[in-house]
């Protein structure tokens, strides 16, 4: 049985119970979302472990390697991160610039590949919409975010990992004015929202398990 770990911030937390592991205590985000289907479509072939965490910036999962990815020993990951290292700069003056991001979102990679040399990791473009936390400083977060997802991009081209786009379908869903519909407050998905980013990790993670 191959073990798969999600990890990220409160996207992919999503009020997770972090006292129940294997399958059960995955939040009501996208990582419940996709592993209700696997479990059910391919049964015994996974477990399923999400160790995101509200409010993590990318220096944060690199904090936590030992204890919530390498200690595990998953054999597929994916990563969703860079919303907060924007978000926490622009509302709090302690983010992480795309610079850092991008150096330590390779340093992080690296290690773990160190110790894991076969795990496959999915890298997940982190994204933005209008919403109550970004309307007033829409631009400035956009931009930004924007900026992480170019550093994700590239960290997953550098080491060869599967990148997965998710800005230009919000941008596509919420062309309407509608975004609320989408995302709750321009960061946190809706449970549609939730459904777009386990759409696209669905497609990926076949592609890659039936090669």
């Amino acid at each position: 049985m191959k073990t798969f770990l999600f990890q990220g911030d409160s996207i992919t937390d999503a009020n997770r119970d972090d006292e129940n592991e294997d399958n059960f205590g995955l939040g009501c985000g996208y990582a419940l979302l996709l592993a209700s289907d696997f479990l059910k479509n391919r049964k015994d072939e996974f477990r399923f472990i999400n160790r995101g965490k509200s409010g993590d910036r990318i220096t944060d999962v690199y904090a936590r390697i030992k204890e919530d990815i390498i200690n595990i020993r998953p054999d597929y990951m994916s990563i969703l991160i860079g919303v907060n290292d924007v978000s926490h700069e622009l509302t709090q003056d302690c983010g992480v610039t795309p610079e850092k991001f991008e150096k330590i979102y390779c340093m992080l990679v690296e290690e773990i590949k160190e110790v894991l040399p076969d795990i496959k990791i999915f890298i997940l473009e982190p994204f933005i919409c209008r919403g109550i936390h970004t309307e007033e400083r829409w631009e400035e977060f956009s931009g930004e975010v924007r900026k992480m997802a170019v550093a994700s991009k590239s960290v997953a081209e550098e080491y060869g990992l599967e990148f997965i786009p998710l800005q230009h379908i919000f941008d596509e869903v919420t062309a309407d004015s509608n975004a609320r519909y989408w995302s709750v407050d321009g960061i946190h998905p809706s449970a549609a929202g939730h459904q777009i980013i386990k759409e696209e990790l669905s497609k990926a993670i076949i592609k890659t398990i039936d090669a």
